[in-house]
């Protein structure tokens, strides 16, 4: 197992205007390692007094920040991005431990931060507004983009460094301060976020971090009156919740939540590429993707020989936290713990289990947050396993008849984020495209992979209709300002 004890403090802090910071009561929780349970470190349990005093602080800054011009801001960022590049290999240890997942996935998903953050560091040269035409004479029309001002920021545990680089450079690059509410299953990846961008120049209060419970602190958070914007990932549960508390208060809200996603395999698809991809959509990052395929759609004349290859594959899975793993724990005990009952319903049924549905006990996972790869058959589509999105290694087949059924089933669930086709049919993959019901849809490869520079969000219980990233972002973290310039010709 990697040891990063030099990396991070015993107790983890906040940061708030610049520095760091306990809680009042000095209240700790603990942190546990998935990989084999043990006690990471010890973190702020922070309330809503220091939710509020990183409000403060970010009101205070925010006005300075937003005046320092747009290409000038983008230099800030790129300086943080230059540090998360001369220390990738560290966040990668920390994200690592925090998630159980191997080095070298971590240490990609911190390159794919640094991507995304280059990319939003550019974009300060790019905050286009636009020039337009006027029905009167003698006036000008153009918008221009400003700060919405204090961006309130919740991020989930699954990626966490991209997550972190997700919200963070966006709400920044537009000239908000943000107080970013950490995951509290990863709390060291956005302490270290904090910490680099400090040391990069970033002025204090433009980014506070404060760790902690959602209860606790991140309802706070999203109730505070001087929070402009929210922007959530995580559950559609408490997406409503979040939606419901800034909605009374008509602060300007972002929601990108959960996903059920559907994986059609045609009777001509390449069943080898098929294959590889349900795996990689259903188990790579132990399934803790909100874009994971859960919902493998199957042709019933491959459907045997589908379903022998896919059971194959995946027992041919390694599970642990090496990088000679395919995948790793779940990120807490309750998660595993969830799955597992959830499994058993579906038992209990009448669905299949045709692997896994198992936790992994061999003594080489100690007290590890470790889940089998389960494939589930025979669920009724209205059973609770088929609509309500569990986060982890389990994915479901179906069997369709042909491509109007296959198409109708992946329309028929709550959510509406992510979806693929697989098939040798340009006629099949463009109207699929065309007509299901998803914000992202991928033809012959996985249900995940979007680019920093594409929007990602979801229809129905997916979101709120907002995108995040790409420029689409922008729309976000900035409001758009129409100017009209009138001139008066005799005084030419």
């Amino acid at each position: 197992m990697l040891v990063t004890a030099k990396l991070y403090p015993d107790e983890i802090p906040n940061w708030i205007n610049g520095q760091e910071r306990k809680s009042a009561n000095n209240e700790l929780f603990d942190k546990l390692r998935p990989a084999d349970g043990s006690l990471m470190c010890r973190v702020v349990r922070s309330r809503a007094e220091a939710v509020d005093q990183a409000v403060v602080a970010a009101k205070q800054a925010q006005p300075v920040w937003a005046d320092v011009p747009a290409v000038k801001r983008g230099e800030v960022l790129h300086e943080i991005v230059l540090a998360m590049k001369a220390h990738q290999a560290e966040i990668a240890r920390i994200v690592a431990e925090e998630t159980g997942k191997s080095y070298k996935e971590a240490y990609g998903e911190t390159g794919g931060a640094i991507a995304l953050g280059l990319f939003y560091a550019s974009e300060g040269q790019r905050l286009y507004g636009r020039t337009t035409t006027s029905g009167t004479p003698n006036k000008y029309a153009m918008t221009v983009r400003q700060p919405v001002g204090v961006a309130g920021l919740i991020i989930a545990a699954n990626t966490p460094i991209a997550n972190v680089a997700w919200k963070v450079f966006p709400a920044l690059i537009c000239g908000n301060a943000a107080v970013l509410k950490a995951a509290e299953d990863t709390p060291v990846t956005a302490w270290i976020f904090g910490k680099l961008a400090h040391a990069a120049g970033l002025p204090a209060g433009v980014l506070n971090v404060v760790q902690g419970y959602g209860e606790e602190a991140g309802q706070p958070l999203v109730a505070h009156p001087d929070v402009d914007v929210i922007s959530f990932t995580g559950s559609t549960e408490v997406g409503r919740l979040v939606q419901r508390i800034a909605g009374e208060r008509l602060a300007k809200i972002s929601l990108e939540l959960g996903g059920k996603n559907p994986l059609v395999v045609c009777d001509d698809a390449d069943l080898d590429n098929a294959v590889k991809w349900v795996v990689l959509s259903a188990f790579s990052n132990a399934g803790q993707r909100c874009a994971a395929g859960s919902r493998i759609i199957v042709f019933e004349s491959i459907y045997e020989q589908f379903r022998e290859m896919l059971v194959a594959r995946t027992q041919m899975l390694k599970v642990g936290p090496t990088d000679d793993d395919d995948f790793g724990p779940v990120i807490n005990e309750t998660q595993l713990k969830n799955m597992l009952t959830a499994i058993e319903r579906a038992r209990q049924s009448g669905a299949l289990i045709l692997t896994g549905g198992e936790q992994l006990s061999d003594p080489a996972y100690g007290q590890g947050f470790y889940l089998s790869p389960t494939i589930i058959e025979r669920v009724d589509r209205r059973h609770e396993i088929s609509e309500q999105e569990l986060f982890g290694p389990i994915t479901i087949l179906y069997r369709v008849k042909d491509f109007e059924e296959a198409l109708a089933l992946a329309n028929d669930s709550p959510y509406g984020l992510t979806a693929s086709i697989h098939t040798r049919s340009l006629h099949r993959a463009i109207r699929f495209c065309d007509k299901v019901q998803a914000g992202v849809v991928v033809v012959n490869a996985g249900t995940y992979g979007s680019e920093p520079h594409m929007p990602f969000g979801g229809l129905k219980a997916s979101g709120n209709g907002t995108r995040e990233p790409g420029t689409e972002a922008l729309d976000v973290y900035s409001e758009l300002k129409d100017v009209y310039i009138n001139i008066d010709p005799s005084q030419l």
